[in-house]
């Protein structure tokens, strides 16, 4: 079993920790968060560097993922997973196994499909994004990098959504759309 370096201690990253459990194909090495939780422990698993051991964290672990999440931007995920992959990292897809991905689409580096999360087909997910519990992705849907699909959203066929965006819990989507860069949908929204 390969050993899997997280960057970041939050929310997200005890999700995260408890579906890289599940799926048994990494062993967390640890994490790295702000230099004051240097030695704490999260779920378990020591808080052992920063940002700034990434370089020297490569040369001893070959695998890493963003758990830090994203609210408002998606500027500190884009940071961490660019620094990541600077440093030498492999960033691979992490998926529950009470999550479904139809073999016919496809799933960028560094993404997270959370609990019972459904991708279908002829989709395409971006590297780095969260997929968040039980978010919709059907068909034909093409979701840029760096995005957030939060909790519940339903994401109908054919929508497009552009890198960066957020779109919040229980937000339905018409089919064949296209989410602007950058977007921040709130939560409920259903978007036309």
């Amino acid at each position: 079993m390969n050993n899997i370096v997280l960057i970041g201690g939050g929310g997200h990253c005890k999700s995260v920790i408890d579906i890289i459990e599940e799926e048994g194909r990494f062993k967390i090495a640890g994490i790295l968060d702000k230099h004051e939780l240097l030695g704490t422990k999260i779920l378990g698993y020591s808080v052992f560097g920063i940002d700034a051991d990434m370089p020297k964290l490569a040369k001893k672990y070959k695998y890493a993922l963003i758990t830090v999440g994203q609210i408002k931007s998606p500027s500190l995920r884009i940071k961490l997973f660019n620094l990541a992959v600077k440093s030498g990292f492999i960033l691979p897809t992490i998926i529950s196994p009470n999550a479904y991905v139809s073999k016919h689409s496809s799933i960028g580096n560094g993404v997270v499909v959370m609990h019972n999360a459904v991708v279908n087909a002829n989709t395409s997910i971006g590297n780095n994004c969260i997929l968040n519990s039980k978010a919709l992705i059907e068909h034909d849907c093409e979701i840029s990098e760096h995005c957030h699909i939060s909790t519940n959203a339903t994401i109908n066929g054919g929508t497009r959504i552009e890198s960066g965006c957020f779109v919040g819990s229980n937000v339905t989507t018409k089919e064949l759309i296209v989410i602007r860069k950058n977007s921040f949908i709130k939560a409920g929204s259903l978007v036309k």
